[in-house]
Formats: C-alpha cells, sequence, structure tokens
C-alpha cells in the first residue's frame, strides 16, 4: 500500500513537472497572457479536465511558475554568496558583486521568467500571500553582505535625513530583509536593490540598444559604484 501511494506521489510530481515545463515553454512563445490551460492540456495529450486536477485554474499554474522562478533565482544568488565567502576573511564588497552577477547570469538564461516577476503585472492576476517568501529570498540575500558588515562592525552607518513616512518604511521593509539594518541602511539598500534590477530589465528589454550595449561593462561599473554607496569597505 505504501509502496503504491509513492507511485502514485511519483507519477503526480512528474506529471506535474511536465505541465510545468509546457507552461514555460508558452511563457517564451506568448508571455503569461498568452498562457491558456486548454493549450497546455492539448500538447500534453491531456483533456483539460485532468488538468484541472493539478491547476484549478490559470492563476494558480501562474502562482506555481512564479514560485519556481523566485526560488531558482534565490538558489542561484544564496550559491554565489556562499562561494564568495572564504575562511580567512570576509569580502563583504566581493559577495555584493557575486550576489548582483548572479541574478543579471540568470536573467540573462531565462529572461520570460525574469520577465514574469519582474516586468509588467499580468493583467487579472493578483499574486496570493504564498509568493511573498519566495519573493523575499532574493533581497534577504541581497543584503547579507551589509548585514554581516554592520555586526562586523565595518559599515558605518550614513547619516541621511529621512522624513517620518521614509522612516517607518524603511523600518517595515527591515523587518522582512533584516531587522538589524537602521532605517539609513535599509533605504539605501532599498536605492540599490532597484538600481540592480532596473539595469537588468533596461538589458533584457531593449532599452541600452545603441547606447550600453553589452552591457555588462556599465552593470559591473554601477555594481561599484552602488557598493561605495552603500559603505561596503574596499
Amino acid at each position: 500500500m505504501n509502496a503504491g501511494r509513492t507511485a502514485r506521489e511519483r507519477a503526480r510530481a512528474e506529471l506535474t513537472r511536465e505541465i510545468k515545463e509546457e507552461a514555460r515553454r508558452q511563457l517564451r512563445a506568448s508571455g503569461p497572457n498568452g498562457l491558456s490551460l486548454r493549450a497546455v492540456a492539448r500538447e500534453l495529450g491531456m483533456v483539460s479536465s485532468a488538468l484541472y486536477r493539478y491547476f484549478p485554474s490559470r492563476d494558480e499554474l501562474l502562482t506555481a511558475l512564479i514560485i519556481d522562478a523566485y526560488n531558482a533565482l534565490a538558489d542561484r544568488v544564496e550559491a554565489a554568496s556562499a562561494s564568495a565567502e572564504t575562511t580567512e576573511f570576509r569580502d563583504f564588497r566581493q559577495r555584493w558583486r557575486a550576489c548582483c552577477a548572479a541574478i543579471r547570469e540568470w536573467a540573462r538564461e531565462h529572461p520570460h521568467e525574469y520577465a514574469l516577476i519582474y516586468g509588467s503585472p499580468v493583467p487579472g492576476y493578483q499574486a496570493p500571500e504564498d509568493t511573498i517568501a519566495p519573493a523575499a529570498r532574493i533581497p534577504i540575500v541581497l543584503a547579507a553582505p551589509l548585514r554581516d558588515a554592520l555586526k562586523a562592525g565595518v559599515l558605518t552607518p550614513p547619516q541621511d535625513d529621512l522624513s517620518p513616512e521614509l522612516t517607518e518604511q524603511a523600518a517595515k521593509a527591515a523587518s522582512l530583509v533584516g531587522p538589524e539594518l537602521p532605517p539609513p541602511v535599509m533605504v539605501r539598500f532599498g536605492v540599490a536593490w532597484t538600481q540592480v534590477f532596473g539595469l537588468i530589465s533596461f538589458e533584457l528589454f531593449g532599452h541600452f540598444a545603441n547606447s550600453f550595449d553589452p552591457a555588462e561593462p556599465i552593470f559591473t561599473h554601477t555594481t561599484d559604484l552602488i557598493a561605495d554607496f552603500l559603505g561596503l569597505p574596499t
């Protein structure tokens, strides 16, 4: 009986994987607006009613793809951060560079999945709370060099004059990314975070054409400028 349940579970997991792979192919072909459960079922040789037992709606399938994309990107960035650490010393700036480079590399390898999570919102789709924790993994690991540099005493918080509203927002954001980050540090991280993803989006969506193309030189230069802005030691 247990072996039978295990076999069914394996079969379900394999079919779930095939459904998501076909959905990703549709994303590449026509974007999230073109994603259709009926078309996925047809390509897999399934009847629509059978596919609905796995994903009852297009939105549930989109949510699964979004969560997978966030987790895949987070895995890549976490691995890059870990590989940049050494046992002899902590090079906080090198970890920052490694994390930024990993985000860009993953985005270039998976442009349609990047667009799904960081591009234009899908009309009519409201991301559920299930996506919050996977999405938060990326800024958490990106902020790790800041948290560790602050703990090591080599990051001096800036004396930025913040409005009460911005201070409150920074404290709320820090509760998700690193409660130990003071509001001025968290605000600067917010600027850095959006700058990194803005550069990547400009590159992927063709906004650097006839200017900073290829984009690697400006990306590398900017990530170092941002490290200065964040106060990471050289």
